[in-house]
């Protein structure tokens, strides 16, 4: 098993995500509102606030979606999350990892 994290910039995608997993058979997800440290720094901290200029078009917060997955769904989630967002490689497409799980309770599959 999987721990995956996908950081959605484009919130406005959350619900195609979200579909998508579940077309995939993974019934559970946790989604968090998120917020990138170059927005904090820029903001909260004097000495970054040249970064208010780059962080003036980009969005105020994001969404992490977060699950444990079975091994052979990671390729098929980056293959669909990617006809969705487009290439993750992409800046501002989004960020997706996967660490392994070597102990979960309480997840259960439907």
């Amino acid at each position: 098993m999987k721990l995956i994290f996908f950081v959605l910039n484009k919130e406005e995608f959350l619900n195609e995500v979200l579909e998508s997993f579940v077309e995939l058979g993974i019934s559970g997800a946790t989604v968090i509102d998120s917020v990138g440290m170059g927005r904090i720094l820029a903001h909260d901290i004097p000495i970054f606030a040249g970064f208010r200029n780059l962080l003036q078009e980009s969005r105020p917060g994001n969404k992490t979606i977060f699950s444990v997955v079975e091994d052979e769904k990671i390729p098929l989630m980056v293959k669909t999350l990617e006809q969705i967002m487009g290439d993750l490689d992409e800046p501002g497409n989004g960020i997706f990892i996967s660490i392994p799980v070597d102990f979960a309770k309480g997840v259960h599959q439907f």
